[in-house]
């Protein structure tokens, strides 16, 4: 049996510790912001049956070090903007790990904290989509 040497709670742990964290009421503020992105990492499947933030830009986790890196052959030309980049996942687990490496690799960028599943508890707009 493999035994880990650290466990998800304690690399999402030590990755919201060197992250910019926002609070649910601080992005829901934001939310309209001409400058700031809202990108979701949610898979497919989680958007449709929860619904989505309006106007957020969907980024499959699997991909996020791809999309923003200009010299990958899968770039996305949202992420050569100049504007501020809130990503989010459900609970702030996955968001937290993908910031760190993309503030890592010199991509700025912050998360919404407590994930969209909060966002939804504080009354953020939600859209769905069929």
């Amino acid at each position: 049996m493999n035994r880990l040497r650290l466990s998800s709670q304690e690399l999402v742990r030590s990755a919201k510790a060197r992250i910019e964290e926002i609070e649910t009421g601080d992005a829901i503020a934001l939310h309209g912001d001409p400058q700031v992105v809202f990108v979701d990492l949610r898979d497919i499947r989680e958007r449709q049956r929860s619904g989505l933030i309006p106007g957020s830009f969907h980024c499959p986790r699997g991909m996020a070090e791809f999309w923003v890196d200009p010299e990958s052959p899968y770039f996305k030309e949202i992420f050569g903007e100049d504007r501020r980049f809130i990503f989010h996942c459900a609970s702030g687990w996955r968001s937290a790990l993908t910031v760190a490496t993309l503030n890592d690799m010199g991509f700025k960028s912050a998360h919404l904290k407590d994930g969209f599943t909060d966002w939804v508890e504080k009354g953020g707009p939600v859209e769905r989509k069929d």
